[in-house]
């Protein structure tokens, strides 16, 4: 009894022994990168160029590595994964390393005339060290992306892959220490307590992908150090079907979005808001699509995934429990498998439409017509993604004027994330921030205001220093009021020429008169 009771003691005093040893690891690792931030080495945008060149080498050397792991943890094939993650990836790289210079340039901005003569434009600088947390249902996409903007607009980065997929976020550590500057970009593995340590430290940003309840925890945690988020969160994505439109191929778009990655993505669409008389049309395109994508037997198909754990599983076979099964229903626990399903006559107070599914589940919710689809979108948190599927253009219309949502896409699904120019990202309870493209790199910078003046033509500030008096306060709102463009210095002095040459043509009108007079 004593030796079993020393033997808990001392795997107490070890455990804690390793706990306080990582915390101190995890500690080092953000004031080391913070130190080599501050020493100026991500400053020069050939650093940053040399930076994404490394990690696409990484995508593309390793490539057979990333589908293996992804194979691993979500049953997903080859060309899936390059379709969802490593296009993509590559897409945001190549842009970034094209278009970097342009982004971190100065921008000019519109002057008044008290500034007609000064500097004046916006500079986008590093932020400093910003903390990626990532996501396991698309877990090189949800992490390298965001990291291709901090590397642009020049920060250090900590990337926490998620547990739950780990076989990738094994490969990730491995991996980008051999590609990346290891003083610069480290990986932080683990599970809860390693994120919740993490979140103990002070950055300059965080990068939160996942569920709106953690995100909220993570938005807590930042607000002891008054550090901004991103926060790319999900939510209940409503896809109304419009009974004037291609309904089969609707449902043809509708299938691919909800039960690609089984139906596990933050955009997929959560359920159909259709009217009654084409419920049972929809469901007969879907069948008739599912069989042409995955036979009669997905669990065998190649492109079908699957749940990422048993929990997930549970989780998401419980969610059916009051429904009616229209199509699927299948499960299989010892592969986490479950059938592409589509669930009719669903009713709103059901569990499945209280949280968001995360799974291939397809609710189909009735409706009586436009208006009150648009009460049923309006009277729940607002969505990440909203999908319309309609062949008039003022139901199109009317659906985007009176909803609200971080992304629509009209007659598809999903297509929207794959357009870099477009700003991705939530709004309300789906998330916060925005990415993609530029909009990573404005995400990820801080846009520092700038006014560069000269000691010239002090007589203009009389109007601004005491005593003040009603005539310097008329001088002083002219010329604030007054706005110039943004261009360069070029038509600020033809501003001020043709101000002069207004001026010198007075004087010659006066001193005409004056002689004329005379």
């Amino acid at each position: 009894m004593k030796k079993g009771f020393n033997q808990e003691i001392l795997r107490v005093l070890i455990s804690g022994k390793l706990k306080d040893k990582k915390i101190e690891m995890e500690k080092q690792v953000v004031d080391g990168l913070r130190e080599v931030f501050q020493s100026g080495r991500s400053r020069p945008l050939q650093y940053r160029k040399q930076q994404l060149g490394a990690l696409h080498r990484l995508i593309t050397e390793h490539q057979e590595d990333i589908e293996q792991a992804l194979k691993q943890d979500l049953n997903r094939n080859t060309y899936n994964t390059s379709l969802f993650e490593l296009i993509s990836i590559e897409n945001d790289i190549k842009l970034a390393e094209s278009e970097m210079a342009d982004w971190a340039a100065p921008r000019p901005v519109k002057k008044n005339l008290n500034s007609a003569l000064d500097d004046v434009y916006i500079k986008p600088e590093p932020l400093g060290v910003v903390l990626i947390i990532g996501t396991w249902n698309y877990p090189w996409a949800m992490i390298l992306q965001p990291l291709v903007g901090a590397i642009a607009a020049g920060n250090a980065a900590v990337l926490k892959p998620s547990e739950l997929s780990e076989h990738s976020a094994r490969l990730m550590k491995e991996l980008l220490p051999l590609y990346l500057d290891k003083e610069m970009y480290q990986v932080v593995t683990g599970g809860v307590p390693e994120t919740q340590e993490l979140l103990r430290q002070r950055f300059d940003h965080i990068f939160y992908t996942g569920s709106s309840a953690v995100g909220k925890l993570v938005m807590e945690a930042a607000a002891r150090h008054l550090t901004p988020v991103t926060l790319e969160l999900g939510g209940k994505s409503p896809c109304y079907v419009d009974k004037n439109c291609d309904i089969a191929v609707a449902c043809r778009r509708i299938t691919w979005g909800k039960f690609a990655n089984c139906g596990q993505t933050c955009i997929a669409p959560d359920y159909i808001l259709c009217e009654p008389s084409i419920q049972d049309r929809i469901v007969e395109e879907i069948q008739k699509t599912l069989l042409e994508f995955y036979q009669t037997d997905p669990k065998s198909s190649p492109d079908y995934c699957r749940i990422i754990n048993t929990r997930h599983f549970d989780r998401v076979l419980a969610l059916m429990n009051e429904c009616t099964i229209a199509l699927g229903g299948e499960s299989d626990r010892s592969q986490c498998y479950i059938a592409p399903t589509v669930l009719k006559d669903v009713l709103p107070h059901f569990k499945i439409m209280q949280e968001e599914i995360f799974g291939p589940l397809l609710p189909i919710v009735t409706v009586n017509g436009l208006s009150e689809a648009i009460q049923f979108i309006n009277a729940r948190e607002k969505p990440l993604a909203l999908y319309v599927f309609s062949s008039d253009k003022t139901v199109i219309k009317r659906m985007l004027a009176e909803t609200s949502s971080g992304g629509v896409t009209v007659n598809d699904v999903l297509m929207h994330y794959t357009v870099d120019t477009l700003p991705f990202g939530g709004v309300g309870n789906s998330g916060m921030g925005r990415y993609h493209g530029k909009h990573t790199f404005d995400q990820l910078s801080h846009h520092r205001a700038c006014l560069i003046k000269s000691f010239a033509m002090e007589g203009l500030n009389d109007a601004r220093y005491p005593p003040l008096t009603a005539a310097r306060l008329r001088k002083a709102k002219f010329f604030m009021q007054h706005r110039l463009c943004s261009c360069s210095g070029i038509c600020v002095w033809a501003v001020i020429a043709n101000l002069l040459a207004i001026g010198l043509l007075v004087a010659l009108i006066v001193v005409l008169n004056v002689n004329i007079l005379v």
